[in-house]
């Protein structure tokens, strides 16, 4: 059906907009300051609950319905927790028994304040590299050899710890007014990250600044992951090989620890090479028969639990550390240390350092939590998450403990054993304590090297992630390209660079697709109400005389000449330079004219000529706005100035499918006149009804001016 043969439906009003009335900023303020500082016992108990979730939910307990998820959960999680925290401190460069520590009351305080039912929460591969990279950082500022060998042995430590004097030949440093040696100060800079850490995150909760992990997408995450798993990795292996070297401080940990590596292969520990092999080898087989056969086994396999047990028996009974001088845990000993004030003359120098940990924390924490709600059906207080993990590395600071976070893993594995509430994280807790208070001793002549294997194995999830690169390249090469760039620079550059790295590269490609949209020129489906991209669908026809134009981003300050130059292009005409072509064909004419007349002594029509040449394939441009979500000023200012020059030209310009924010910025910036009084004849709810007005509009002008010539 012809559209000239296609009757014009009146036009349909406007739709009608709600009045809002907004109270003024003073009325708001007073009311939420009245809303805050008013007291009555339902608003104590709600917020006591609010803060306490356990008291909601504990008092609902099945007891014969989830009680035994929940122990079998808690304990096979606490079993996998006892190895990796004594492994994971390896990591943070503090003591074994800090892990065991981190983990119990970690536990415990997720058990009272955390929303998700699932969600284990306690010591984590990454949080723990972080904070050994800082505490190393201190330790080599505060003039401590970071050699292994001149570690003072663990009793000198909590001697320290707990105000005794050390021996002069021990260096030390005075800390709370305390000397303390290297031990005592490698916790006691963790203890104080942790607090600051913790202390940032419930800001971030009250401030209700959670939106910061927006800008830690999905790809950039991964992709951090796995380049700080190479550094751990890197950070390891020289435990299995038994090689006395110190951690690198500074840029490019990667490449110079393996280089020093490599440099020192020669001194490799045989026995810790061999014991290695062994553990990495029952450990992977462990994995593998997990994944395998993980539809049968009703629960995961213990099998750091065995490898840790039968390495230290290994250990012990064939001394291993006497005659090979292989590297073993030490001393474990049994019972807490008195609470600490984290140290405040520590803070100034770790304040920017616990940021990066604090965020890092936070997301994982969230996004595990919300993650494991959506799969069991529940929902979760993000708000709440923030509060609870803060609490989780404030409390814990004072005990000697560092950062905390969700891990998948350990959460994985309470979902796959019957997890059915936090009374399972209390379980886990309860296991902790039984090692801290009478097995703690027996794992002394654990060699380091078993528990480097334990981080590296732990690390397969994580590296597994570049077998993944194809598919993702596939379906999004922006998020490929963003994984890829943060993964190299965790690695290669350091852990808290390639943090900033990733939030920044991910955050230029966000500007770079929003200043390159898709803008394209729609043609109308068959004889529908529809109008589609000509380049994505077939069999389209673009409206005879109309030109309709789609703008896919927001029109603001940075892309505003986008969308001019992708209009010019797509229509093929621009205003300027149209004018500048009439004026030199009436030039041209005028010139003309003026040489016959001289010739002829006659009068030709030069103007019918140049009127001839100056019109156009089309008389309307329709600018479809329903994929711009808002504009600036800048963006109404560049819409307002094209509805002038192409009128310069002869050419209208309507706006359809605007929402309603873009329909009042150009209210406000008379886009449509003196009290809207063109907002009829220019802005219309759908392409169509534009179409169909353009055509109107000119048909009648034409009729007009017909009328005028006769």
């Amino acid at each position: 059906m012809d559209d000239s043969a296609e009757t014009t439906p009146a036009l349909p009003p406007l739709l009608e907009r709600q009045v809002r009335q907004r109270p003024s900023a003073v009325t708001a303020l007073k009311s939420k300051l009245k809303r805050g500082v008013s007291c009555s016992v339902p608003r104590v108990r709600s917020t006591l609950t609010g803060l306490f979730p356990v008291v909601r939910w504990l008092p609902k307990y099945k007891l014969r319905e989830y009680i035994w998820g929940d122990v079998m959960s808690g304990m096979i999680v606490g079993i996998i927790l006892v190895p990796q925290a004594i492994a994971y401190c390896l990591l943070a460069g503090v003591e074994p028994i800090y892990g065991l520590y981190t983990s119990f009351y970690a536990n415990i305080i997720y058990f009272l304040m955390g929303t998700s039912r699932h969600v284990s929460v306690g010591i984590f591969s990454l949080m723990s590299l972080m904070v050994g990279q800082v505490v190393d950082k201190e330790l080599f500022l505060a003039g401590f050899d970071l050699n292994e060998d001149s570690s003072p042995t663990v009793s000198e430590a909590f001697n320290a710890t707990l105000g005794a004097n050390l021996t002069s030949q021990v260096h030390t440093v005075e800390l709370m007014g305390v000397p303390c040696g290297k031990e005592c100060y490698a916790i006691g800079v963790a203890s104080v990250l942790t607090f600051l850490a913790g202390i940032y995150q419930v800001l971030m909760a009250v401030f209700r600044l959670g939106f910061v992990s927006v800008f830690l997408s999905s790809p950039m995450l991964d992709g951090f992951a796995t380049g700080a798993s190479f550094t751990i990795l890197t950070v390891q292996a020289k435990y299995l090989l038994g090689l006395k070297i110190p951690r690198h401080q500074g840029y490019g940990t990667v490449v110079i620890t393996w280089i020093n590596i490599f440099s020192n292969i020669h001194k490799t520990n045989l026995c810790d090479l061999i014991t290695s092999a062994i553990c990495i080898s029952v450990l992977v087989a462990g994995k593998e028969l997990q994944e395998r056969y993980k539809d049968r086994l009703k629960i995961p396999l213990p099998t750091e639990l065995v490898v840790v047990a039968g390495a230290t028996l290994a250990s012990h009974y064939g001394q291993l550390n006497l005659r090979y001088s292989s590297s073993v845990s030490g001393h474990i000993p049994t019972g807490f240390i008195p609470p600490q004030v984290p140290s405040f003359s520590l803070m100034p120098r770790v304040a920017l350092d616990a940021i990066p940990l604090a965020v890092i924390s936070f997301a994982f924490t969230v996004s595990l939590s919300e993650m494991f709600a959506k799969k069991n059906g529940y929902t979760v207080r993000p708000n709440q998450e923030m509060l609870a993990i803060g609490f989780c590395n404030i409390i814990p600071s004072f005990f000697h403990c560092f950062t905390t976070s969700a891990a998948l893993a350990k959460t994985m594995v309470k979902d796959s054993t019957g997890c059915q509430t936090q009374v399972s994280s209390l379980i886990s807790a309860l296991v902790i304590l039984f090692i801290l208070l009478f097995f703690a001793p027996l794992f002394y002549d654990l060699q380091k090297c078993v528990l480097a294997c334990i981080i590296i194995v732990s690390l397969r999830g994580a590296l597994r992630k570049f077998r993944d690169i194809p598919a993702k390249w596939r379906s999004s090469r922006n998020d490929a390209v963003v994984w890829l760039v943060t993964m190299a620079a965790t690695a290669l550059i350091s852990v808290e660079l390639g943090l900033l790295v990733g939030i920044v590269f991910s955050m230029i490609c966000i500007i770079f697709k929003f200043q390159n949209p898709k803008a394209s020129l729609l043609g109308r489906v068959h004889d529908s109400q529809l109008y589609e991209d000509v380049e994505e669908y077939r069999n389209l026809t673009p409206p005879p005389g109309v030109r309709v134009f789609r703008f896919q981003a927001p029109l603001y300050y940075a892309n505003k000449d986008v969308f001019l130059r992708s209009l010019y292009r797509a229509v093929g005409v621009e205003p300027f330079a149209e004018l500048t072509r009439r004026k030199k064909e009436e030039k041209k004419a005028a010139s003309l004219s003026l040489k016959h007349q001289k010739a002829n002594g006659a009068k030709t029509n030069g103007e019918a000529a140049v009127q001839l040449k100056t019109e156009l394939e089309f008389h309307t441009v329709v600018l479809d706005l329903s994929a711009v979500p808002f504009v600036d000023s800048s963006g109404v200012s560049t819409v307002k100035g094209t509805l002038k020059e192409y009128k310069d030209i002869g050419v209208s310009v309507l706006l359809a499918s605007c929402n309603a924010s873009v329909i009042d910025a150009m209210r406000e910036a008379q886009v449509f006149g003196k009290n809207d009084k063109d907002m009829s004849s220019l802005l219309f709810h759908t392409v169509h009804a534009a179409v169909l007005h353009a055509n109107a509009s000119f048909a009648e002008s034409q009729s007009s001016l017909g009328d005028s010539e006769v």
